[in-house]
């Protein structure tokens, strides 16, 4: 049965102020690596008021350290467990779909740089602002807000449709792949990331590394009979950002990126070292972030970096007396490109347009997400498209409400076109 587009703007508009305090609500929990929890216990219990058979799932490295997009994980998974809404109606018809999205959020930074408690939500001038507030908690309440919406109107999908709430999108992705190797598996998904009115065409791949530094104390009366590990690790990861700067040299750029001023970064994101003020530093510590283009293999990235750093030890005077060895942990994700002329993207296109009157711009990020899990490993087309959110990692990060809600209409009004309706089964 077909559901007019104004009767789904009408019953979105509805649920506005349910959404935002339901946004408010997880923002208020402080979903840090290993602390998802208490949020997930929230998207648990909305996903049974929808009605959805709400089935949680641990994360077994174990089981998934041969599979495919594994990622070397940073901590243990007691007692974290991916929440997955699903529905699946008596006689399913039209096509099935997955909408994901990550409950996890990076540290906040020091709170005294925010304007308000970084957990506290605030509402300003049609924003709310908080840790997570837009990536991608808002995202969460979008597609829950779109699901809330058809039944609303007396109608659910006509496919199945899976509503996974998953860990670890911010550092492995693991939880992502544990939902894949549970086999939740689509004919379509789509992530509501906050990259704003924009579909995602192709994403850059992400390797995580951390380097381990050994040089050599000294009494700093004579600095020169030691080695400075915490200098040699700086100057290694000055080599690492130049081999991000030869990746990005115009003639070797992949396609999706020609006209992108910068696509691949690199990105010193922790440093530790030393153990006192008046000794040379005997160690450090750093962990770093590189991006590269899809088609390269996550093997040839590592092998690059390593022979860069090995190289750098063996030439650079500076580094004499230096040991350095490199760990792989956190994110080894593969980048990837998604045809935006298949089905789902251009319905999801189609959709967009209808409820904003704009075109959808297409997006090549220079980040990665979820989204690659589908794409490569899964044999489910995928893409992102979410709300507009600024400062996300940042200091203040906010998201537009206006654009959470009307990303809840799009995916309502593609939910009904991709899957299907038919009315809500007796007693629901």
């Amino acid at each position: 049965m077909n559901v007019a587009t104004d009767a789904i703007r009408r019953a979105v508009a509805e649920l506005r102020e349910e959404a935002v305090e339901r946004l408010a609500g997880l923002v208020r929990e402080p979903s840090v690596l290993g602390d998802e929890a208490d949020a997930q216990d929230r998207m648990a219990d909305w996903f049974g008021e929808l009605g959805l058979d709400v089935q949680r799932g641990p994360i077994d490295p174990e089981a998934l350290r041969d599979r495919p997009g594994f990622s070397p994980p940073l901590i243990d998974y007691a007692g974290r467990e991916n929440v997955v809404g699903v529905h699946r109606p008596g006689a399913s018809a039209g096509r099935s779909l997955i909408l994901n999205g990550h409950i996890d959020v990076v540290p906040s930074g020091p709170a005294h740089l925010w304007t308000d408690p970084p957990f506290e939500p605030a509402i300003r001038e049609g924003r709310l602002y908080g840790r997570g507030a837009g990536d991608m908690k808002a995202g969460l309440v979008a597609y829950t807000s779109a699901f809330a919406a058809l039944r609303r109107l007396g109608v659910e999908p006509a496919a199945p449709v899976f509503l996974q709430s998953v860990v670890e999108e911010e550092c492995t992705g693991n939880g992502a792949l544990a939902c894949l190797a549970a086999g939740y598996t689509a004919d379509a998904a789509v992530i509501p990331e906050p990259f704003g009115p924009a579909m995602t065409i192709a994403q850059v791949g992400v390797m995580w590394a951390r380097l381990d530094v050994a040089g050599r104390p000294a009494h700093v009366l004579d600095t020169s009979v030691g080695v400075n590990a915490i200098d040699a690790v700086q100057r290694l990861c000055d080599e690492l950002r130049q081999l991000v700067e030869e990746w990005n040299a115009p003639d070797g750029r992949h396609p999706a990126w020609q006209d992108h001023p910068h696509p691949l970064n690199f990105n010193l994101g922790r440093l530790d070292g030393g153990d006192w003020t008046s000794t040379v530093p005997p160690a450090a510590m750093a962990d770093v972030r590189v991006g590269f283009f899809p088609g390269a293999s996550l093997q040839a990235i590592r092998d690059g970096i390593e022979r860069r750093i090995d190289e750098a030890v063996r030439s650079d005077p500076a580094l004499d007396g230096v040991r350095a060895r490199v760990e792989w942990r956190g994110f080894q994700a593969e980048g990837c490109e998604m045809d935006p002329d298949d089905p789902m993207m251009r319905l999801l296109a189609d959709s967009h347009r209808e409820v904003t009157g704009q075109s959808l711009e297409h997006l090549a990020s220079t980040a990665t997400t979820d989204a690659r899990f589908f794409q490569l490993y899964g044999d489910t087309p995928a893409t992102c498209y979410g709300p507009a959110a600024d400062a996300i990692h940042g200091i203040d990060e906010s998201v537009d409400l206006d654009s959470m809600m009307e990303v809840a209409t799009v995916l309502a009004l593609f939910i009904a076109r991709w899957c299907g309706t038919r009315p809500l089964t007796a007693g629901e």
